[in-house]
């Protein structure tokens, strides 16, 4: 039986972008990979942070835990999540995710540490981390470092959707579907020589305008 190559759309545009953004791109993916384990408690806040809300508010309520030491010292983050120049959407609910994340952060360093594969990492933690879903595991691991988990936010299922990887955009995202989608986003960056994680960065600056984390 005969196969037939993905009709794929769009793709000229996709490469001229990628060559005008590329060196931007990599240097983002290298200082992921350079991120020390000390660093890695805040990764992990900032990604329980950012669903619905903005990336740029959840690099700042960061930065106000950093300074409160919220690693170290009994606080309540909540009340800093919700500061006039900055405001993180449901900041009670992830308050308290961030005080589970925090009782259980042995747990998950060891995680990181024991041997286990990317995929496999993410599995753990997207069903262990109280509010880490799919998405948000596979922002954390790339952030530390991790290759090759696609993050199927709304920015990159709008994209894969634009080049026809995805004929639609998906009302849910169960594990399989996920993972179905991922699979179909990692032939695509096969497909035009792109990797998954530079595709990733790529379609949300072409979103964003920025190369944000």
């Amino acid at each position: 039986m005969t196969t037939h190559a993905p009709k794929y759309r769009r793709v000229d545009e996709l490469l001229d972008l990628f060559e005008e953004r590329k060196a931007a791109i990599r240097n983002r993916l290298a200082e992921f990979s350079g991120v020390q384990d000390t660093e890695y408690f805040y990764e992990l806040v900032y990604c329980l942070l950012t669903p619905q809300s903005s990336a740029v508010n959840a690099a700042k309520a960061v930065d106000a835990l950093k300074v409160a030491d919220l690693f170290h010292n009994d606080i309540q983050p909540a009340e800093l999540l919700h500061q006039s120049h900055y405001y993180v959407r449901f900041h009670n609910t992830k308050g308290k995710h961030l005080n589970a994340a925090k009782a259980m952060f042995p747990d998950i360093v060891a995680v990181l540490t024991n041997g286990m594969t990317s995929q496999q990492q993410r599995k753990w933690l997207a069903d262990n981390v109280m509010g880490m879903g799919w998405k948000e595991a596979s922002h954390f691991l790339r952030n530390i470092g991790r290759r090759n988990l696609a993050i199927l936010d709304r920015h990159i299922l709008k994209n894969l959707k634009r080049h026809n990887v995805i004929r639609s955009l998906p009302l849910s995202l169960t594990s399989k579907r996920y993972l179905t989608i991922e699979r179909k986003f990692n032939r695509f960056a096969d497909f035009v020589g792109i990797t998954m994680d530079e595709l990733d960065l790529l379609f949300w600056s072409r979103e964003t305008g920025e190369i944000l984390k």
